[in-house]
């Protein structure tokens, strides 16, 4: 089999990247994984602490992931806490004197202890303090996401050179295909004389037969049946996928329509064949071309 003597290109949308932190008093992990998608898509899961960032996170994927569906989460397991609950204690004096107030009027005794937990459930019995941005924090935290990022773009070149081979290998395989095209021609076009003149002499007697014009119709009818252009369009139609493909751009898309066009002259050759060995050859192409698109839908 041929082997490609560029080097390896593709990229693929899928890839996975982590990062931990130990601050002070948290512990931060950062994970960051992305799948194919026809465009960029982000989805960010973080605390309501750093919420106010989402925008600077969310603009550090665009510029360096480019395509994918891509989801950014953000967990934190606190030392100390990202909330303090507080006892909301005016509020709760205030109902232990309205119930005091009421059990005296409607001579009902009542127990503290009870009571206390009583007015704990009530509304406003407590109040929560959110802790506030620490910047140098976030700093840490950022440099930590970008750590993530860039562990997820490794990721991808890694599976990418991974997808490279296999593509590469089944764009061969039908180059290879189509290299065993030619052994069956001439007895591809002998087959289609014979059964035409069989035909013909069927049904027409031999001494009504303009042989001249017979020759002129058999050409014409032959040059159908020539699959010369198909050949070669198929043949730089791989060669061009091959080129395309090592390029720095993404070009999964690009990828995708050259890959229709080897389709069509796949297609073509099969519609033209008339041959059995032909028919079997086209049949294992599309079966590798099948193979390469469904690759391609994880090239970035």
């Amino acid at each position: 089999m041929q082997k490609s003597t560029y080097a390896t290109m593709l990229t693929s949308m899928t890839g996975f990247g982590k990062a931990t932190l130990e601050l002070e008093n948290k512990k931060v992990s950062i994970e960051i994984k992305s799948l194919n998608s026809k465009q960029l898509d982000i989805f960010t899961r973080i605390p309501n602490l750093y919420k106010e960032k989402d925008l600077v996170l969310r603009n550090d994927i665009k510029k360096q992931l480019e395509r994918g569906k891509v989801e950014l989460s953000i967990f934190i397991e606190s030392v100390g806490a990202e909330k303090e609950t507080k006892i909301n204690q005016p509020i709760v004096e205030a109902y232990y004197r309205q119930l005091q107030d009421l059990s005296e009027k409607l001579n009902i005794s009542i127990d503290n202890e009870p009571l206390l937990n009583t007015i704990i459930k009530l509304p406003d019995t407590l109040k929560v303090e959110y802790q506030t941005l620490d910047e140098n924090e976030w700093e840490l935290i950022h440099k930590g996401a970008q750590s993530a990022i860039e562990e997820l773009i490794q990721f991808r070149t890694q599976e990418g050179t991974a997808l490279e081979e296999d593509i590469f290998s089944r764009i061969h395989i039908i180059e290879d295909l189509l290299s065993q095209v030619p052994q069956f021609e001439e007895d591809r076009i002998n087959t289609i004389k014979t059964r035409i003149n069989d035909n013909l002499n069927e049904f027409v007697e031999k001494q009504h037969i303009d042989k001249n014009r017979f020759e002129q119709e058999m050409i014409y009818y032959l040059e159908k049946f020539d699959i010369t252009e198909e050949k070669v369009r198929l043949a730089n139609h791989c060669k061009y996928f091959i080129e395309t493909a090592q390029t720095h751009e993404s070009i999964g898309k690009k990828l995708g329509f050259i890959a229709q066009e080897i389709g069509r002259e796949i297609n073509t050759l099969g519609s033209k064949a008339n041959d059995t060995n032909l028919q079997k050859i086209v049949i294992q192409m599309k079966d590798e071309l099948e193979k390469i698109k469904e690759q391609l839908l994880n090239v970035l």
